[in-house]
């Protein structure tokens, strides 16, 4: 009888057990908590979670019975992969599929900043009214910088093109004519950062770009421009940010991930009226999620039969 433990924030939760083996016994429900994990994980053949869920090696050395490891989205960070190859665990992933969904919400913190939401929602709750609003800033005319331009990237920029604005792209993994075809200017970080009025990061979550943009970074952006971050928190040194904030030296910040998450709601994040906060749902929208579920379902019920499994799918292959 193969066992898995499935994370309940997989949902709907039964799209995704409609497509499993029928045969396989499954236990929803997982406490993101390290140390409680591991008092259960070794009850386990296979693990399905979303990023929330730590799968470091203590974790994957505990999984006596683990063989398999399916993670919803793209981001593989949570997953510790070279435990997962040194005990034996496969490992697989959905990337591609959230990539719109997240270039939309992008798009939407970009917007959200730039009109002052958040102000303007504030004054309606307070009984107020719009001769009290800062003005906004418009994003059509304006410059985007784009950092990293993978699936995500490229398809925030395909959604610029409308809004009649200069892109920049800063990636050192991707060749200059990706950036000319999307009729963008390939820059280096630190010109992207100096010349634009918007500055979207969609990188991977990598030892390279963790704090990608700390203090030295948030000192070459303008006073006038706006950070958006939808790829992970630690891209971005949230210290670093809640200083620049305060000290003013840009004009706001949406975010949809956060160096700790759930956000703790004694985050001065919440203080600021220039910045907007969403919980990391840049996804989570019913088709990204049914995309996911499918393919997820697939690569685990594939992989556990010893079929075969497009590689973009496996980042750890245990033949």
């Amino acid at each position: 009888m193969t066992r898995v433990l499935i994370d309940q924030d997989i949902t709907p939760t039964d799209r995704l057990l409609d497509r499993l083996d029928d045969d396989w016994e499954t236990t929803v429900g997982i406490d993101g908590d390290e140390d409680a994990l591991l008092e259960v994980v070794d009850e386990y053949d296979a693990l399905l979670v979303t990023s929330r869920v730590p799968l470091t090696r203590d974790v994957i050395a505990a999984a006596d019975r683990l063989k398999l490891i399916g993670k919803l989205g793209t981001g593989i960070d949570s997953v510790d992969l070279d435990a997962a190859r040194e005990y034996g665990v496969t490992v697989t992933h959905t990337p591609g599929h959230n990539a719109l969904s997240v270039a939309e919400h992008a798009l939407c913190l970009t917007l959200a900043c730039a009109r002052r939401l958040p102000t303007a929602e504030a004054l309606l709750s307070e009984g107020r009214w719009r001769d009290e609003y800062p003005l906004g800033t418009r994003v059509s005319g304006a410059t985007v910088g784009i950092v990293g331009f993978g699936n995500v990237g490229k398809r925030v920029g395909k959604l610029l093109s409308g809004f009649d604005v200069d892109v920049l792209v800063s990636d050192p993994y991707v060749p200059t004519i990706d950036a000319e075809l999307a009729d963008a200017d390939a820059r280096s970080l630190d010109d992207l950062l100096e010349r634009s009025d918007f500055v979207i990061l969609t990188p991977e979550l990598t030892d390279e770009t963790r704090h990608l943009v700390g203090r030295s970074e948030l000192d070459r952006m303008r006073d006038d421009a706006i950070l958006v971050n939808v790829s992970r928190g630690p891209v971005v040194d949230e210290a670093a940010l809640v200083d620049a904030l305060r000290a003013e030296q840009i004009a706001g910040a949406g975010l949809d991930v956060f160096e700790t998450e759930p956000l703790p709601a004694d985050s001065p994040l919440h203080a600021f009226d220039n910045v907007v906060t969403t919980p990391h749902i840049a996804a989570m929208t019913g088709e990204c999620r049914r995309g996911n579920i499918d393919q997820l379902a697939e690569n685990v019920t594939r992989l556990s039969a010893g079929d075969s499994v497009l590689d973009r799918y496996v980042p750890v292959r245990v033949e």
